[in-house]
């Protein structure tokens, strides 16, 4: 039985600038929940490391969560995204080279599942 989707994401190429910003990512963040048709239960949290650190965000939803970590030194932004319910695709990588600059978007999608358990007696 199929219990959700994960979205694991690597783009490169990034403006270290936009991977310093936690406004840029706020913006990404909500792009991706109005998209998406998501629902977050509380405000996105940024942590801003010092630099020449970069930032990892993350947001609670309804259907579970999205987070990101970025690497200003690299120009990578890392998202997971994961869902208990189908989402439609998204153009990750359209959207993650208008709003971030990346030149390289790496998507995996995975099938979360659950299986049968077998017991031994």
């Amino acid at each position: 039985m199929e219990i959700g989707a994960e979205w694991l994401v690597d783009a490169s190429g990034c403006s270290s600038q936009a991977l310093t910003s936690a406004e840029v990512l706020r913006r990404l963040f909500d792009r991706i929940v109005a998209d998406l048709d998501l629902h977050p239960v509380g405000e996105a949290r940024f942590h801003v490391f010092p630099p020449p650190g970069g930032i990892t965000g993350f947001v609670i939803l309804s259907e579970s969560h999205l987070a990101c970590h970025t690497y200003p030194e690299h120009g990578v932004l890392t998202i997971n995204l994961y869902c208990c319910r189908p989402r439609p695709e998204w153009a990750w990588s359209e959207r993650l080279a208008e709003i971030v600059g990346a030149t390289n978007v790496d998507v995996r999608e995975v099938t979360r599942a659950t299986r049968e358990l077998v017991t031994c007696r």
